[in-house]
């Protein structure tokens, strides 16, 4: 079991235990089938992958190794984005926002880091349910962007980036809704996840979120989040958007209820 564990798991399995000796079979296939359900969800909506893989990773591990095996994962595969978001975005707007970010993520960070794994697991399974019910209803910045305000965005989506890899929801809220073609907003949100993925790595770094385990591990989840995004995207235009919002709202719940601490006496 893992130091800090909230979700044991009694089996192990031999050949994994030279390179990951801290994790069970279970844990791993778990932590594997979290990563895939995640990449679908991103792949075909674009949003809620931070929103599932978390929680439950976070649940048959800690907090800190999931949202560090996150910001590997989602950080490398989609570097294929960024030459022509860095082409297409206002990059004086996202830098504006990165200025904010610079203050909010060092503090999402230093959460992520000294509390303890069962109040974080209570914090983020509360934080997605939160942010979900934002998302479906729908609310939209309608105004031109403003320096202060996209500054203060910024903060507050870097808080929740640095404590849970969520920076999501505030941004696309923010820009979606304002005076910005939806094309450069899909740039400008490229670029920006990409250059905060950068501060965060930093910020986790300084703060030992992001360890070798947690570069092992990604090793191994990794291919199960490209996979996910692939079929995701592919499967983008089988069914309305509707439809597909409907089951990532479905599986972003679903995520944040089995990451409660509260069921762990339910689980073997």
């Amino acid at each position: 079991m893992a130091p800090g564990n909230d979700f044991p798991f009694p089996a192990s399995w031999p050949l994994l235990d030279a390179w990951l000796p801290d994790f069970s079979l279970p844990q791993l296939a778990f932590v594997f089938g979290a990563a895939l359900v995640a990449g679908l969800a991103r792949g075909f909506s674009g949003f809620g992958g931070a929103l599932i893989f978390v929680p439950l990773a976070g649940a048959a591990t800690n907090p800190k190794i999931a949202s560090g095996l996150l910001l590997v994962i989602d950080g490398l595969l989609t570097l294929g984005m960024v030459p022509d978001g860095f082409r297409r975005a206002n990059r004086r707007e996202v830098a504006t926002m990165l200025a904010g970010a610079l203050f909010g993520v060092p503090a999402g960070t230093a959460l992520l880091a000294l509390m303890p794994s069962t109040t974080l697991r209570w914090m983020i399974s509360v934080l997605v349910l939160c942010l979900l019910l934002f998302l479906i209803s729908g609310w939209r910045y309608h105004r031109t962007p403003k320096t202060p305000l996209t500054v203060g965005v910024g903060a507050l989506a870097g808080l929740f980036g640095g404590a849970a890899q969520m920076s999501g929801p505030p941004i696309v809220a923010y820009w979606l809704g304002g005076a910005i073609a939806p094309q450069t907003v899909r740039a400008n949100l490229v670029l920006y996840f990409a250059l905060s993925t950068l501060i965060s790595a930093t910020s986790y770094l300084i703060g030992g979120i992001l360890t070798a385990q947690v570069l092992a591990l990604s090793i191994l989840v990794g291919p199960a989040y490209g996979l996910g995004l692939f079929f995701g995207s592919r499967l983008f235009g089988l069914a309305s958007e509707r439809t597909f919002r409907r089951i990532c709202f479905s599986l972003i719940a679903a995520a944040a209820l089995i990451g409660l601490p509260l069921f762990d006496s339910l689980r073997p």
